[in-house]
Order: C-alpha cells, then structure tokens, then sequence
C-alpha cells in the first residue's frame, strides 16, 4: 500500500499511553504505525520531532446557526468547523431542534442540506427532542437507521418535555439503539427564583448564576438519573456543572448502571465569579458556571472516569447582543464560543500536569467516540481509521486573544488565558486543514458521519 503522508518521529497518543512511532496515511485512512517507517519517492514527510501526534478531536455539543434568545447563534457550519479545526477539532456534532409535528428523519435531512455546502471538517447530529404525539416517537428509529441515534431532552424552557414523555423517550431508547441525553435543571424553580430577582430588581448578570444555582441543577440531575435506572435505560448527561451532579452520577456508575456525563471547558477554569465581572454577561450560559467546590469535583470525576467526554456547548453571540441584557438578565442569549479552545485547553492542562495527555485524547475524542457509535471510523490514531490527526508542539506558548480566532464571533470569555503548548498542525480525512496559525480547509470538504447504533450495557460501562 502506497504511503501518502508520513508523520515522522513523534510520539503517538492513545486513550491507554504514549509512544514513539511514526504514522503512515494511505488516501483518508491511518495505514501503519511503527518505528522507523520509510518513506516513498511520492511521500509528503511531516517532521514530527519533538511534537505529539494526537487523534482528532470530537466536539459533541455544540449549537451552530441555532435561533436561541431572539437572535442567532453567531457561528454557522462554516465558521463553527472552522474554528474548530483551528483547535484541533475534526468532527463537530450539532443539535437538530425537531419541530413540533416533525418526524425525525426530516428533521434530519433539513439540517443536513443546511451543513452539507458549508461544513470544513467531518460532523454528525443529535437530535433535540420536542414532539413524541401521534406516532413520532415511532420515527426515533427510522433516524437512528440514518446514523443519528442520540437524542436529548430539555427539563428547562419553553420548548422542553414533560417528565412523563422523558421517560417514555428513555423506555424507548433501550429497543432501537438510541441514547438519550438530557440538560438537567429543574424548570420549576428557574421560574421562581428568575420572577424573585426581577421583582427584587436584582437584575445584573450574577443573578443568572443566582436563578440557576448548584442545587437547581443537582436536583434534575438526581431525577434524571433514577428515572433512567427505573426505565433501564441509559442515560447521558450533558454540560454536567455541579457537585451534586457529580455525586449522583458516580453513585449510580458505582451501582453499575449506564449513566455517562459530560462537562465543559467553561466549567473547568472558569468559577461563579465571572458574573461579577464588567463582562460578565458574555459568561451567561446555562447551566451557568458555578463555584470552586463544584469545580473540583468536575475534575476528580474526570481524573476517576466518572465524567467521560469534554464538549463545549458552543452558542456564541454578538456582544451587542449580550448588552440587550445589560440591565435585565433575562434578556441575555444564552452560550458562549469554545469550539476553538476545547481541545488547546485540555491539552494545556495535561501539559502542567493536572490531568496525563492520555486522559486529554480519552475526554475529548477516544471515548466520545465510543459513547456515540464513532469508534469505527474516529477517535484515535489507529490503523484503519480517519487520517484525523492532530501535530502538537508542548513547547508552543499562547495566549488567548480572539483576534486569533477563526470563527465569526467578536469576542472569547478565553481572552488573556495563557496555555502551555498548542495545536500546530490539522489534518482531516488526509487533508491538512490548519497550520502554525493558519486555516487551510476547504468549505464543504466536511462530510456527514454516520453513527452505528448505541447499546451501552453494562461491561461497555467498564470499558469507559
């Protein structure tokens, strides 16, 4: 088999170590990796010394082009995956809201005509779940034989379900080889506790924190998971922010049940306080970041496995568009840009120390990809799958500056962080997309990524 790219003298990353090796690409697939490899007459050779050879990573939540708060996310499937290919980032999965009286597979298919022309790198769907009336619950299947057989349920706005359809949407995951995931917070008291402040006229941005606080997430985070270990099915729990949260979650994974979470960079290095802040509206995301107890517990779990997968939510807005609720926090859209900053971060952090580059590569691409039927094609650096190569320099220095970002949003609650080493090199799919700072892909070069469908038992929880 011919060689068309050799990534040469680095070290590889897995999910389980890290070795030296050199990785051999035929076409758009990893071919070979082993010491030494030569190169043909025809090889392109990427002088990898002193660098870390890491899969792709895989951003399973983000909302691009979603109406949200009156307005539009800011970044659409061009902007958004070139961001995120920027950091590292080769396959995005964006949430599909169904319409009211839609059927899924539709659904499916509106978006993808949407994403399909613009998308840089790879992308799959899930699917946010609405309207279950008159049969459509029955056309969950029919996406899952699509390749889209992760669905999310809201417990919060106007848009989300009742418990009753929750859990009728979970006790049907289990026979179609779905997953369903949710945003967990108790609707109810964001209500109270929102009409409590404005009535109060406590209305700056920390008051979002304070009608949305540790508990109010915890809470949901504790019904959702006892109904999903009384409906037997799995249970996937996304942008996962507080102690409680993580309590329950580690109880009911020591317990053996399939209950996987997620949590976000935000989360990570960022505390409650940041709504005190001049700018503390561009923070506003729900759940909203807590405070340092909760923190630390987000990254034990995910130092014990307890939380497996890193996303960002990213849902960016204009910074004209925070200031509509400079004076009235209701008014702000809710979201934040990370999808250029996830992996760099991670990656910084497992370069100080706090966390091995292996569990880096396992929180942001090798167990995504498990959890969401990618392990065929996605994930690690391994012969037979996507030439989705990420080239690492440790040594880089680089300092947050949205001037330096590559999505169309005109600031980042990342300004001024400081990280230690930095993605240097993209590749998807074989084809080099970024490099030292710069973006090279190819709108519409991404493709639509098929999921196999999802059955996480018991000793694939083991596996995680």
């Amino acid at each position: 088999m011919a060689i068309d790219i050799l990534f040469k003298g680095g070290t590889v990353v897995t999910d389980a170590g890290m070795f030296k090796a050199d990785v051999a690409v035929a076409g758009e697939k990893i071919s070979l990796i082993g010491a030494n490899l030569k190169p043909e007459p025809a090889t392109q050779v990427v002088d990898c010394k002193g660098k870390l050879i890491l899969p792709g990573a895989i951003d399973a939540h983000t909302h691009l082009a979603m109406p949200f708060g009156g307005t539009i996310s800011t970044d659409d499937y061009e902007t958004g995956t070139r961001a995120a290919a920027a950091g590292g980032t080769t396959t995005v999965f964006d949430f599909i809201l169904q319409d009211f009286g839609e059927a899924f597979p539709d659904a499916i298919k509106r978006r993808d005509v949407i994403a399909a022309p613009q998308a840089v790198v790879d992308y799959s769907f899930h699917l946010a779940v609405k309207d279950v009336s008159n049969g459509l619950l029955y056309t969950m299947e029919d996406a899952v034989k699509m390749g889209v057989p992760s669905f999310k349920v809201f417990m919060v706005y106007d848009f989300g379900v009742t418990d009753g359809v929750f859990y009728e949407v979970l006790e049907h995951s289990k026979s179609i080889g779905a997953l369903i995931a949710v945003h967990a917070e108790n609707n109810e008291l964001v209500g109270y506790l929102t009409n409590k402040y404005i009535n109060e006229k406590k209305t700056s941005a920390w008051y979002h924190y304070m009608s949305r606080p540790e508990f109010v997430e915890g809470e949901a985070d504790v019904r959702a998971i006892q109904w999903a270990k009384n409906a037997g099915a799995a249970l996937y729990i996304v942008h996962l922010a507080n102690k409680q949260g993580v309590e329950a979650v580690t109880a009911a994974r020591d317990e053996g049940y399939p209950i996987f979470a997620e949590t976000c960079p935000q989360y990570l290095n960022f505390t409650r306080d940041v709504y005190k802040r001049a700018d503390g509206i561009n923070f506003v995301c729900s759940p909203p970041v807590k405070g340092k107890e909760s923190q630390a517990a987000l990254w034990d779990a995910i130092i014990r496995g307890d939380i497996q997968t890193v996303a960002t939510d990213h849902c960016p807005f204009l910074k004209s568009e925070k200031k509509w609720g400079a004076d009235d926090f209701r008014k702000i859209p809710n979201g934040c840009a990370g999808i250029e900053n996830m992996y760099p971060y991670m990656l910084s952090e497992a370069n100080k120390g706090r966390i091995s580059f292996s569990k880096a590569v396992s929180v942001c691409a090798t167990d995504v990809a498990k959890i969401f039927g990618l392990s065929h094609k996605k994930g690690a650096v391994e012969v037979g799958r996507d030439a989705d190569i990420v080239i690492y320099d440790p040594k880089a220095r680089v300092t947050v500056s949205n001037k330096q970002m590559h999505g169309a949003t005109d600031h980042t609650i990342w300004e001024g962080v400081s990280l230690k080493g930095y993605p240097v090199q993209t590749w998807s799919r074989g084809r080099l997309v970024f490099k030292d700072g710069k973006f090279l892909g190819e709108k519409g070069a991404g493709q639509f990524v098929p999921c196999k469908p999802i059955k996480l038992t018991t000793p694939d929880l083991h596996n995680l």
